[in-house]
């Protein structure tokens, strides 16, 4: 039987300095490391498409306050949802090679990880970058913290984001009756309501009038359920908004992970609490963490979803390790639809 030839390097996206506001692909450095020979317990992967996520940009700023993820520092690889294929594993293990995994090692194109820290492909998931998907942010907090009713009216702010572009389907799927986003870029308005099924999309930014004005025009009997993934200006006009019992969900801070000020860090928002208790508004923040129950349901619906037809899983693709460099500068610049992922 042929053996094997494992490569004995690998290539590696590493941080070269902390930038002084946003990162830019001078940031980041391809570097050839060596890859050591599998030892006791430990699996070789090759991986084929890795996730970029805005939340690097705050473990690149030095934010990890209340994060269960490690500070970049200059000279670290970064890191991140991954798939790939398995080349080595312990003979002892449940792993082949040729088996498809998913782990967290991305940003190179082969990973050396211990055998407890990568998973087999959820046969759920009709594809292995179906794995790579942000929605069970989306799908937690529209079904625990801020529940979709039928007949509800939706607000999901950073529509054309990885979590925005999955939630206002998931809204549609729990029964919402009409569903506005919001995002900076009219193409990516006109393809939110053309393939994703909004029924309309706010335009934010200075050149436009108060996101507010344009908000109440949009909803002018309210809105029942936000799922907020900027914070900001837009998350105060949604409460403005909102309807009595309404609840709201914050999934992210886009308004601070992708300002050019401060270290991605902090998002303040002025709230009027005042309209919170007479309202009767519900507003939290949705950590995974805190349903651990919701990521085995998430992928049951999703598989089923997609396999139906009924839902989309929109990403951008950028090419090669090489391309890597500038893949979230890119994101952090708006230049992508849906979630971005590379492809090796």
């Amino acid at each position: 039987m042929p053996t094997t030839v494992l490569p004995r390097t690998a290539r590696e996206v590493r941080l070269v300095a902390r930038p002084d506001g946003l990162p830019a692909p001078r940031h980041f450095t391809v570097t050839r490391t060596p890859l050591p020979e599998p030892g006791p317990g430990q699996v070789l992967v090759r991986n084929e498409h890795f996730l970029v996520f805005p939340g690097l940009r705050t473990l690149i700023g030095g934010q990890t306050e209340g994060l269960p993820l490690p500070l970049l520092q200059p000279g670290d690889t970064l890191f991140g949802p991954a798939v790939g294929e398995v080349l080595a594993a312990p003979a002892d293990g449940p792993l082949r090679p040729g088996d498809r995994v998913a782990h967290l090692a991305g940003w190179r194109d082969h990973a050396l990880l211990p055998a407890t820290e990568v998973s087999p492909l959820d046969p759920a998931l009709p594809t292995a970058v179906a794995h790579l998907t942000q929605g069970s942010a989306a799908y937690g907090a529209l079904t625990r913290l801020a529940p979709v009713r039928a007949g509800d009216v939706v607000l999901v702010t950073g529509a054309a984001g990885a979590v925005g572009t999955l939630a206002g389907q998931i809204a549609r799927l729990l029964g919402a009756a009409r569903i506005l986003g919001s995002t900076g870029s009219p193409h990516k308005a006109d393809r939110l309501v053309r393939e994703l099924g909004y029924d309309e999309v706010l335009l934010r930014g200075p050149e436009h009038p108060p996101f507010a004005d344009r908000l109440r025009a949009a909803a002018p009997d309210g809105i029942d359920v936000v799922l907020d993934t900027v914070g900001g200006e837009q998350l105060s006009a949604a409460l403005g908004v909102a309807r009595q019992g309404a609840r709201v969900a914050v999934v992210g801070t886009l308004a601070g992970q992708m300002a050019a000020e401060g270290d991605g860090g902090t998002a303040p928002v002025e709230i009027d609490t005042f309209r919170l208790v007479v309202r009767g508004l519900s507003l939290g923040g949705y950590a995974g963490t805190d349903h651990p129950d919701v990521q085995a349901e998430w992928r049951e619906q999703f598989g089923g979803w997609l396999r139906s037809g009924a839902i989309r899983f929109p990403y951008s693709t950028v090419e090669g390790i090489d391309g890597a460099v500038r893949a979230l500068p890119e994101l952090i610049a708006g230049h992508h639809f849906g979630a971005v992922v590379v492809r090796l």
